[in-house]
């Protein structure tokens, strides 16, 4: 079992940036390649950016390559979203996602979802 607990989101204008933060509890946080999906009104839940278990390889959706930046501590069991040039497109609730030794682009492959964090980018 894994708890999962997003931080860092909030209301910033175009062009700045945020780190969100996924706390997680539970045991064997390195067993766990993770995600970040995101979800704007009215539309589906959308693959953002994962890395592996050891951190050592990272995935990004074509919108926010070069912008957002995933990564992780395996001693403080959490994992980052470095997110710059913020876009009122990149309006969401982000989700943190933990998937049991893989790691995917695919929401349904992953085992455990935090609750979300509001992030709102204003024009």
């Amino acid at each position: 079992q894994v708890q999962l607990v997003e931080s860092g989101g909030g209301l910033v204008q175009a062009g700045g940036s945020l780190r969100l933060s996924c706390a997680a509890s539970g045991r064997s946080f390195s067993s766990y390649g993770m995600g970040w999906f995101r979800q704007a009104p009215g539309k589906e839940r959308e693959f953002v950016a994962a890395i592996n278990r050891s951190g050592g390889n990272t995935y990004s959706a074509d919108s926010v390559k070069g912008r957002f930046t995933i990564s992780r501590d395996n001693a403080k069991n959490t994992v980052h979203l470095q997110m710059n040039s913020l876009k009122p497109e990149d309006t969401a609730v982000y989700y943190c996602a933990a998937d049991y030794y893989s790691v995917g682009v695919n929401p349904n492959e992953y085992d455990y979802w935090g609750q979300g964090t509001q992030v709102t980018v204003s024009s």
